[in-house]
């Protein structure tokens, strides 16, 4: 009975051990004959695995493929300096870029439509990870197609004074620009979706507006659009281009203490529509020790008092302008100042990457002028929570720079970045526009 045991053992060990060396597990080979060669790897397929693969960390996208059209000077950079004689039908290159005018004043707050011309022209050595859009000089390779028409500085230039004669010169260069765009085929092929048009200041465009509106648009916020014309689904919101200097040098041993105000503001408290709230905020604010309101008009002194006040400033406050977003919340958050939000209907750059509560404060317009509300709320802030909003804000304001050459996740790349999360949307309905006779159909049903 033993000896039939111990057979059936033997037995069995004998079957696994060549079904291990057949399969390529157990290489008897090597044990007895240490000198000869090792087997060839087994040509049977690896085992299938429940896991997926681990993506690598350091892979990022392709940059985004973009065509720019040359548009002649007179559209972009000869509005920069008007005194200097230029040919305005030849177009900019990355040779004769101007660069930005230190002394713009407000003018330079709505310069998104610069920067992104410019990170299109760069032509030096810049890591592709480090971008975010690249041009192509073949327009069947682009994925999307920019626009280089500085359309709020056409406003600034020859329309700000809406009665000036130099109107009709910005007028006349939206007519030119539409005439050149509806007979390029790239935007008859997709009724001019893929195409990028920055217009941050609330009156850029104003004529033509209506003819561009299935673009993507860059806009600073909707304020002074209809639905028709632009939303959150198709469009842009790009951050004002800050005027303040950057706090580059913000390493106090204790940030809390030595920001000696609690609140501080300092601009223009007549403004329109949801803005009046600014007016209202001066009785409110009034009497306090440490809130500073105040009201000024944006000259090199008064920016240079904005800049100093914000870095000695915990929380900075930001109500709504002529529309609900101000260029103020962006001084403030490359100030590392705690921003204080009043509007109602304010859209934020990158929302759908950063979230704005980690390091700014909301109020409703009706919190805000309810006497004695935003101040006690603003104290009851524990030293420990403010500093880890100011540490977050040090963390993320380089998503606020504007510069060239352009860096990796700065303003113009976060802005590109944003355009690349709307163009699936673009393809669809691109797509779905060749081949429906009835257009929308869902929307007539009953």
């Amino acid at each position: 009975m033993y000896g039939k045991a111990i057979l059936s053992i033997a037995f069995v060990l004998f079957l696994f051990l060549s079904y291990s060396i057949f399969i390529g597990t157990v290489d008897i080979r090597s044990y007895f004959f240490p000198s000869l060669p090792p087997p060839p790897p087994s040509s049977l397929p690896p085992r299938a695995s429940n896991k997926p693969p681990r993506a690598s960390s350091s892979y990022s996208p392709p940059p985004l493929k973009v065509f720019m059209y040359d548009l002649p000077r007179r559209f972009n950079v000869a509005m920069m300096n008007t005194r200097e004689k230029v040919d305005d039908n030849s177009s900019v290159t990355a040779e004769d870029l101007p660069r930005w005018p230190q002394k713009s004043g407000l003018r330079k707050q709505h310069s998104v439509e610069y920067w992104m011309m410019a990170s299109l022209l760069y032509k030096g050595e810049v890591e592709e990870e480090e971008r975010e859009a690249v041009r192509v000089l073949d327009p069947e390779q682009a994925e999307a197609f920019f626009v280089p028409f500085f359309s709020s500085l056409s406003f600034n230039i020859h329309g700000h004074v809406m009665t000036d004669p130099e109107t009709e010169i910005d007028r006349q260069l939206q007519v030119d620009l539409i005439d050149f765009l509806y007979k390029s085929k790239y935007w008859q092929r997709s009724s001019g979706r893929d195409h990028v048009i920055p217009m941050t200041h609330p009156n850029a465009f104003r004529f033509l507006r209506q003819l561009v509106n299935a673009s993507i648009l860059v806009v600073a916020d909707f304020g002074r659009y209809p639905k028709s014309l632009s939303t959150l689904s198709k469009d842009v919101v790009a951050p004002y281009v800050h005027v303040v200097d950057s706090f580059t040098n913000d390493t106090v041993p204790d940030p809390f203490e030595s920001r000696t105000t609690l609140l501080f503001f300092r601009g223009n408290t007549v403004r329109k529509d949801e803005g009046k709230v600014r007016a209202k905020l001066t009785k409110i604010l009034a009497g306090y020790d440490d809130v500073v309101y105040e009201r000024s008009s944006p000259t090199t002194e008064t920016i240079q008092a904005s800049t100093q006040g914000m870095r000695s400033s915990k929380f900075c406050l930001n109500p709504a302008g002529d529309t609900p977003s101000s260029c103020r919340l962006f001084d403030a958050i490359v100030s590392h100042c705690v921003p204080v939000i009043v509007s109602d209907q304010i859209e934020l750059p990158y929302e759908d990457e950063l979230d704005y509560s980690k390091f700014s404060v909301f109020f409703s317009v009706n919190e805000a002028v309810q006497p004695n509300y935003m101040v006690n709320q603003l104290r009851q802030f524990s030293k420990e929570k403010w500093i880890e909003m100011w540490r977050h804000l040090k963390n993320i304001s380089h998503h606020y720079e504007f510069q060239y050459p352009p860096k990796k996740e700065d303003a113009v790349n976060m802005i590109w970045r944003q355009v690349k999360h709307k163009l699936p949307a673009v393809n669809l309905a691109v797509h779905r526009s060749r081949r429906l006779k009835v257009p929308d159909w869902w929307r007539r049903r009953r």
